[in-house]
């Protein structure tokens, strides 16, 4: 009954796109926050975080164009809680991207360790298989594909975690200021929070996979 009912739905011209667009909005945030960490120059830097802050801005207006049209659409793709849970997901990564990248300038943070890059790098490779998956909910041809980025995107949040939890263990043994302490650790903590979004929207990923496929 359910791929008969698919047969008669009208192909999705509406949340597809949308969702497509969000995905890869948030791996382009993801690649500059990567590169506002990894360079030296500090002018490159702001500028770096300027962008973060232009795309955060595009996904907040993509987040709200879906929402708008789960309020006027009767008939969606898949479940009105997995497009709500998902779009939120992919919003609020791009958010605690953007956070993080503020809390650096306004905190004037110019020393940024190792574990900084790692996790900001765990965030593009994230952010890859996320922007990865959404594409394949086109079709639903290649399930294989969502299943083993959501895989791949729980293991990164659990990389992520255990990489945040060492920094901040380093930060209490060997930091002696007690201000650069606490600025360094809610950078780390926010990053850390960004790859739980990841996770969430994979979680949302494999609800729709078990609903569809």
């Amino acid at each position: 009954m359910n791929n008969i009912f698919k047969f008669f739905t009208p192909k999705d011209k509406k949340f597809q796109p949308l969702f497509e667009q969000a995905g890869s909005n948030v791996l382009k945030i993801s690649e500059a926050l990567f590169l506002a960490l990894s360079t030296k120059d500090l002018e490159k830097r702001k500028e770096y975080i300027k962008e973060i802050e232009r795309l955060e801005h595009v996904g907040d207006d993509i987040t709200h164009s879906i929402f708008l049209e789960l309020s006027k659409n009767f008939i969606t793709p898949f479940d009105r809680e997995d497009i709500h849970a998902l779009a939120s997901a992919v919003d609020d990564i791009a958010d605690y991207i953007h956070a993080s990248a503020s809390n650096i300038e306004l905190y004037n943070i110019t020393n940024i360790g190792d574990a900084m890059i790692k996790l900001a790098e765990l965030l593009v490779e994230m952010c890859t298989d996320l922007d990865k998956a959404i594409k394949e909910l086109r079709s639903f041809k290649n399930i294989r594909v969502i299943a083993d980025a959501c895989v791949r995107i729980n293991s990164g949040e659990n990389q992520a975690d255990y990489v945040c939890n060492i920094a901040i263990a380093r930060l209490f043994e060997f930091e002696t200021n007690a201000i650069e302490l606490i600025k360094q650790k809610e950078v780390l903590q926010t990053l850390e929070m960004a790859t739980d979004k990841c996770e969430d929207a994979a979680n949302v990923l494999e609800s729709i996979l078990v609903k569809n496929a």
